[in-house]
């Protein structure tokens, strides 16, 4: 195991999420919930 210096440590990123992941993720979870309802709850288009 290697030692990291101060400068090192510093240096390091952590894995950021951005925005087109968690608008990614907020699309998704909207349309599994529409055929969820589309499934359970059918209405015909008037």
């Amino acid at each position: 195991m290697e030692n990291l210096t101060d400068k090192q440590m510093m240096d390091i990123q952590g894995g950021g999420v951005n925005l087109g992941v968690i608008v990614g993720i907020a699309a998704g979870v909207t349309f599994i919930i529409g055929v969820i309802d589309g499934l359970i709850r059918p209405l015909k288009c008037n």
